[in-house]
């Protein structure tokens, strides 16, 4: 998708905004007087902005589609990686090698975090994919879910990426020599998203 659809999609809640706002100070009365083609406001506003409103439902579901994948790739690893926990369980008890280590709590609430974060992503993307696509969704429904899918799945990938860090933290004790190197190699990803 380009940046123009990207664009559109939130030029339509900005265009929305502005009509609100006009309609909010001018007399009600004018809302449904006729113009000289016989329409109302509220109908050629809806006239005039068809297109960004086709071009932009085209942007939200690209987007929505492919970040509901990622999403649900990362819910599916961090649920299997809950019960596949690094260094695997006792074979006696069933528990976690490592339950005792601080560490493994850490990794199991990084874990959790972005099991539950990617899972919530999912859900706002869904809401983007079974929308009506009505201009009124346009002015908060549609962006609120795109940021809030977007933020949480950034966050589920930033904290997917802590779990690995943690796990190889616990698995190679007294290895920092090669821990370190990978763990800032593990930044990269998240590090590159913020910045670009």
């Amino acid at each position: 998708m380009s940046n123009l659809h990207k664009l559109l999609a939130f030029q339509m809640q900005r265009e929305l905004q502005w009509f609100k706002e006009i309609e909010g100070i001018t007399p009600p009365w004018m809302s449904e007087a006729l113009n000289f083609e016989n329409m109302r406001p509220k109908e050629i506003f809806t006239r005039d902005h068809k297109e960004i409103v086709k071009e932009g439902e085209k942007w939200m579901k690209g987007t929505a589609t492919s970040c509901t994948v990622v999403g649900a790739l990362i819910v599916t690893i961090m649920f299997a990686v809950a019960f596949a926990v690094p260094g695997g369980n006792n074979q006696e008890t069933g528990l976690p090698i490592f339950s005792k280590d601080k560490l493994f709590a850490l990794f199991i609430i990084f874990d959790a975090l972005s099991l539950f974060s990617s899972t919530t992503s999912v859900l706002m993307f869904l809401g983007i994919l079974t929308s009506r696509y009505a201009e009124e969704d346009f002015l908060k429904s549609l962006p609120q879910k795109m940021i809030i899918g977007l933020s949480t799945l950034f966050f589920s990938i930033a904290t997917m990426m802590m779990a690995f860090c943690v796990a190889l933290f616990i698995m190679h004790p007294g290895k920092s020599w090669m821990v370190i190197p990978i763990t800032c190699l593990a930044s990269v990803p998240v590090s590159l998203f913020v910045f670009m």
